[in-house]
């Protein structure tokens, strides 16, 4: 299983960039995949809690049942678009794929079911300081960091 902790340990600084971006906005998007294969749209409140990257599902919500079933997912983050002025100052965008782990009922007023992010996969999606190139940075478990540049 590999933990928001254990990209914070391997890669501090892409790591707080990308929890940044994905705590910034209170609603982002998780995809997950029904019973008949085909992917299905969530929205979704994140939470970093105990070194983890956890989410939860209300009581009887499609994509608590899809996760129970296949836990594969996808998250991303809520998308703005670069400032026109200054393009170079958009944070950009974070998506993050992997599998969620059921860890049972939500703890407090809210029912429903709590999952962890068992991470296979972060990454940051932004520009270059010029902002005249676009800049894909992705982590794996066991591969480390990876950046990519495109016009």
């Amino acid at each position: 299983m590999t933990s928001w902790n254990d990209i914070e340990q391997a890669e501090p600084e892409f790591a707080t960039r990308a929890r940044g971006i994905l705590a910034a906005r209170k609603h982002l998007t998780l995809a997950t995949l029904r019973a008949d294969g085909s992917p299905r749209i969530s929205g979704i409140e994140i939470t970093f809690t105990d070194d983890d990257l956890t989410f939860g599902s209300m009581p009887h919500a499609r994509k608590g049942a899809d996760l129970l079933r296949d836990p594969r997912f996808a998250l991303h983050s809520a998308t703005v678009d670069p400032p026109e002025d200054a393009p170079a100052t958009w944070p950009g965008e974070v998506k993050v794929a992997g599998r969620a782990r059921c860890t049972g009922g939500l703890e407090g007023p809210v029912e429903g079911l709590a999952f962890v992010a068992d991470l296979d996969e972060v990454v940051h999606t932004h520009l270059n300081e010029a902002g005249d190139r676009l800049v894909i940075e992705f982590w794996h478990p066991g591969k480390g960091l990876r950046r990519v540049e495109r016009e």
